[in-house]
């Protein structure tokens, strides 16, 4: 299966080289992003996709100094909601109306539903839900830039509240939650370029149960 050959040259990149990913390999993982389910198709975060240089530069030192986050072609933040709001709901389920052309009895009780529990709740219980949502788009946006045969490095190692001031995601009612640097290797002076994929055996990742 070509996906799996894609996911097995994949790899977390350690040493960019500053190469440029083609814009339409750009636009089909941002595409991809844009495809990935979400709970209750809410959507519930944003993508950030920075190439200024000045940027990156900021923001890798509270990135434990990583080289991919100035050297990458493209730094994808994804920031999730920092809560969920009656015009947040309200707004993606008009826009479901909007393209689908009509209502829906049973979907718009779900959405009295959603802003009957989702706003009363803790603003961080509601954002480590949206987060969740947009791990599951980086995630898609990892396999989507393996099939494009581009590199990337999943990043969790940085500080949030440090990266949100940078790029004045709390003003915007976001949080970042991880950052995806795509680019191209520099397999010269990249220490885990050539080492073997190591994933536990199947038997202990997967359980059947007929």
């Amino acid at each position: 299966m070509e996906l799996l050959n894609k996911l097995n040259w994949r790899y977390a990149t350690k040493a960019m080289n500053g190469q440029t990913v083609e814009q339409e390999k750009l636009d089909n993982i941002l595409e991809a992003i844009s495809l990935s389910p979400t709970s209750s198709g809410l959507q519930p975060f944003e993508v950030l996709v920075i190439t200024n240089q000045e940027i990156k530069e900021k923001i890798k030192p509270v990135s434990w100094n990583q080289s991919v986050v100035t050297d990458c072609s493209h730094l994808l933040v994804f920031a999730a909601w920092d809560t969920y709001t009656e015009d947040r709901i309200n707004r993606m389920f008009d826009l479901v109306n909007d393209v689908r052309g009509f209502k829906n009895e049973g979907w718009e009780n779900y959405r009295q539903m959603l802003l009957g529990t989702y706003p009363q709740r803790d603003a961080e219980e509601n954002f480590n839900h949206a987060a969740k949502q947009a791990y599951i788009a980086f995630s898609q946006a990892i396999a989507a830039a393996a099939f494009e045969g581009v590199d990337c490095t999943p990043l969790e190692g940085f500080d949030p509240e440090a990266v949100d001031e940078i790029l004045g995601l709390r003003e915007k009612g976001l949080r970042s939650c991880v950052m995806l640097p795509i680019g191209y290797r520099d397999a010269d002076n990249d220490w885990l370029v050539n080492l073997k994929k190591v994933r536990k055996p199947k038997d202990e990742l997967v359980t059947v149960i007929d």
